[in-house]
């Protein structure tokens, strides 16, 4: 009997990323398709908008209906959002954790694999530098998911690049215990 060297290679079954940039007064997303060959593709992208005079509590149930609905409409299987970055400004930082709640909730309440990623490695993952600016983020965006152009607004375009920061973690080269590089 002999036994094979390498496992045989066996392909992942086809999933969807519902990818998050957050915010209270604009939450973009991105809904991205990996099939069983790994081929992306951008099946919606968006913006959550709430108005600025509502009250925080409204705002934020409107993100959560939002994103509730997204899951629903979609069925992700995995919840990519982009971490809090630190600003000055320490009620800016608290309003935005409080909308990241909200979203944590709809993706817990779905039962969704969930999976954080500082900005610096959401731009990395995409644009191959964790320095890489919003127009690098956007371009490597487009091309990535074979596009003509990057999506519109911005904000929508970093949901997508949060989508592919997961979808494309698992494509770097692991070792095995045998040192096979796969």
């Amino acid at each position: 009997m002999t036994v094979p060297l390498r496992p045989a290679r066996v392909e992942a079954p086809p999933s969807v990323i519902l990818g998050i940039d957050p915010g209270t007064a604009v939450t973009g997303y991105g809904v991205v398709r990996k099939d069983a060959r790994n081929s992306l593709t951008l099946v919606e992208c968006g913006v959550i908008r709430t108005k600025p005079r509502d009250a925080l509590a409204q705002r934020l149930q409107e993100i959560h209906e939002g994103i509730s609905e997204l899951i629903r409409r979609h069925q992700p299987t995995v919840l990519s959002i982009e971490d809090i970055f630190y600003a000055r400004n320490v009620r800016t930082t608290v309003v935005l954790g409080h909308a990241r709640g909200v979203i944590l909730l709809a993706g817990a309440q779905a039962g969704l694999e969930i999976h954080e990623y500082p900005p610096a490695e959401i731009k990395k993952a995409v644009a191959g530098t964790g320095a890489a600016t919003k127009v690098q983020v956007q371009f490597m965006v487009a091309r990535l998911l074979r596009l003509k152009s990057a999506p519109q607004p911005s904000d929508a375009a970093d949901g997508v690049a949060a989508a592919l920061a997961f979808a494309l973690a698992p494509r770097l080269p692991t070792i095995d215990f045998f040192g096979v590089r796969s």
